[in-house]
């Protein structure tokens, strides 16, 4: 199967730097965090903004649908977690999570759980069925965290973090230790995102070494590397429907590789700067591809 990336260049959104992506499952709305510190919730069908938070003066670096609370949960510079009910818009919590900056949240599928991971080197476990509380720390990473994200498999009780430390790490809920702890890279790891090919489960890691690595979980060996990025590798996501996988990098491209053998299938400038995150929608039967770059969204068909 082939893919091509077709730009429709009328769907380019500007906007100041975004920072984080996440696509609403039901509504056609894609959360867009700022670094001017504003969260937007945008609508892909109308190509409107339908709803705008000035959260902080600070940089929102991820924000997160819980779709089943009707609320966003967003992570700031600041320091500070906080709650907003997208469908009365007011702010239902706010607190303190961390000591440095907010890098990534995780929102658990089927339990009432957020992750955050923080340039303070910590992960927290919150549950808001508890007021929010925080649950669980997890230590063990020596520099910034930059990523968590849960294990589709396993019954969502495993997560996996990437951090400048040059390690990925999985982790049990359970557990404040690492169960698992590769030295993936020979620079700092910015994203990472979970792969199910053939029934076999496999982690992409991406850094500032400029390539993109394909982890085999169970031998937690490295099975193949991804090369061709000029810069640092700043975001990268594995398609839930087609066989792809998508990187983003600091050099201003983005690269569609083909995960049945990881060949590189694709390579096009994004034309708005450094790119910081990838997202994927559906519109009537057609993949949607939405880009989060230094100077706004570019919003794609995937053919």
């Amino acid at each position: 199967m082939t893919f091509a990336i077709e730009i429709e260049k009328k769907h380019i959104q500007k906007s100041e730097r975004v920072k984080s992506l996440e696509i609403h499952p039901t509504e056609p709305w894609v959360l867009v965090s700022l670094y001017t510190g504003t969260v937007q919730i945008w609508n892909y069908q109308s190509q409107t903004v339908e709803k705008s938070y000035q959260v902080s003066e600070s940089p929102v670096r991820s924000a997160k649908f819980i779709a089943r609370e009707k609320s966003i949960v967003v992570g700031s510079d600041d320091h500070f977690i906080r709650v907003y009910n997208y469908t009365t818009e007011e702010k239902i919590k706010e607190f303190k999570a961390h000591d440095d900056y907010i890098r990534s949240l995780a929102v658990h599928p089927t339990l009432p759980y957020v992750l955050s991971c923080s340039d303070d080197t910590m992960i927290k476990l919150w549950d808001w069925e508890k007021d929010w509380a925080c649950t669980q720390i997890f230590k063990g990473h020596n520099h910034y965290v930059m990523q968590v994200a849960f294990n589709p498999k396993d019954q969502n009780q495993t997560f996996t973090s990437v951090s400048l430390d040059c390690t990925m790490k999985m982790w049990n809920l359970s557990s404040s230790d690492p169960i698992l702890e590769l030295e993936a890279h020979s620079k700092g790891i910015n994203c990472v995102d979970f792969l199910t090919c053939n029934d076999k489960q496999y982690l992409i890691t991406g850094s500032d070494d400029h390539t993109a690595k394909v982890w085999d979980l169970q031998n937690q060996t490295c099975v193949q590397i991804l090369e061709g990025h000029k810069n640092n590798i700043s975001a990268l996501a594995v398609h839930p429907e087609l066989p792809a996988l998508f990187t983003g990098s600091e050099d201003g491209t983005f690269s569609v590789w083909d995960v049945t053998n990881y060949s590189l299938l694709n390579t096009q400038i994004s034309e708005l700067g450094r790119i910081w995150a990838i997202g994927f929608a559906s519109l009537e039967d057609t993949h949607i591809l939405i880009i989060g770059c230094d100077e706004g969204m570019i919003i794609g068909k995937i053919v």
